[in-house]
């Protein structure tokens, strides 16, 4: 019996991984603070989003990038 095993590269794997949208408590701690906030966040349209399905908040990593650079920098700033 024989099976071929493919062992994806890591960077495929990290690429793919960049593509799956985060759940709201993922993307909290992504950015640092609670679950609470990123849904005032939404609620307020600061933060890029997806509603999927209705009801259920999704994130792209690569949206996220730059949000948390700039909140980053506004904490450092005050």
């Amino acid at each position: 019996m024989n099976q071929n095993i493919f062992i994806e590269p890591q960077q495929n794997v990290s690429a793919r991984l960049e593509e799956c949208p985060l759940t709201v408590k993922e993307a909290a701690k992504y950015l640092g603070v609670s679950p609470q906030t990123v849904y005032l966040w939404v609620e307020r349209k600061q933060i890029p989003h997806l509603r999927v399905m209705g009801r259920n908040i999704r994130f792209l990593r690569s949206d996220l990038e730059p949000f948390r650079a700039s909140f980053k920098q506004e904490m450092e700033n005050e």
